[in-house]
């Protein structure tokens, strides 16, 4: 009993697949960092370990704080 959509030995019949190989670009250090982060909180939400909701917001919580600190540094020098 097949539980997938494709089975190993069955090849993909599809008009849009193409005999061309196509790579990928090279990933900016930041795209890099953010796919592994996104990857490593999903993998933790669907363990248990960290609720993805809670931790969205003391992020976001945090995010501001910094943005407002920055501000006022910025306020700061400009005086």
């Amino acid at each position: 009993m097949k539980t997938g959509k494709f089975h190993k030995s069955q090849p993909i019949d599809n008009e849009r697949s193409s005999k061309r190989k196509v790579t990928g670009r090279e990933l900016s250090e930041i795209e890099e960092v953010t796919t592994r982060l996104n990857v490593l909180l999903k993998f933790l939400d669907e363990r248990g370990v960290i609720n993805i909701n809670e931790f969205n917001r003391i992020v976001a919580m945090r995010l501001h704080e910094t943005s407002k600190a920055t501000a006022f540094e910025e306020l700061e020098e400009e005086l």
